[in-house]
């Protein structure tokens, strides 16, 4: 079967985080910690873009 990536239904906001932590199997809250942080890091504006970016390029899961 082959793995596709999509936005996941365990969301908090759009499900970028979750369906990227699905696609590589790692635990989704650890993801969204990571991704906060190197967010605030870089100035915030950058990582929000990129978010915004996934969100519309990202299909949903299928149910």
């Amino acid at each position: 079967m082959e793995k596709k990536l999509t936005r996941s239904r365990n969301k908090l906001l759009a499900g970028v985080c979750a369906g990227v932590a699905e696609y590589f199997g790692i635990d989704a809250t650890l993801l969204r910690i990571l991704y906060a942080v190197c967010t605030l890091f870089s100035g915030a504006f950058p990582g929000l873009i990129l978010y915004i970016i996934l969100m519309v390029i990202m299909p949903e899961a299928e149910a």
